[in-house]
């Protein structure tokens, strides 16, 4: 398998997790985020972007995009519909040197 490209991202989560409030800590089934897949919903469904634009602020294709994409609606539905805790981590990404608001 062929290594992943380096995507560039905007934001920085930091350790971020989110729970459900009724459903105890040790019951909670984690769904992992990685930071590009955050990325790309922060481009495209926050700020509009067209899946183009936001390829060309990750460094990546458009088809990647849309992939990655695709991959973290899934993983956010279905945590959101299961009650299950969202861990933003890891991914192949570099911090953009341009500032976002």
């Amino acid at each position: 398998m062929r290594p992943k490209k380096t995507r560039w991202i905007g934001c920085k989560p930091g350790d971020r997790c989110f729970r459900p409030v009724h459903v105890p800590r040790k019951d909670i089934v984690v769904t992992k985020i990685t930071l590009d897949e955050l990325e790309a919903l922060r481009l495209c469904d926050l700020l509009y972007l067209e899946q183009d634009s936001a390829a060309k602020k990750m460094k990546v294709h458009r088809s990647t995009v849309s992939r990655i994409l695709a991959s973290a609606r899934k993983k956010v539905a279905n945590a959101l519909v299961h009650h299950h805790g969202i861990k933003i981590e890891g991914g192949c990404c570099k911090s953009s040197p341009e500032k976002r608001k």
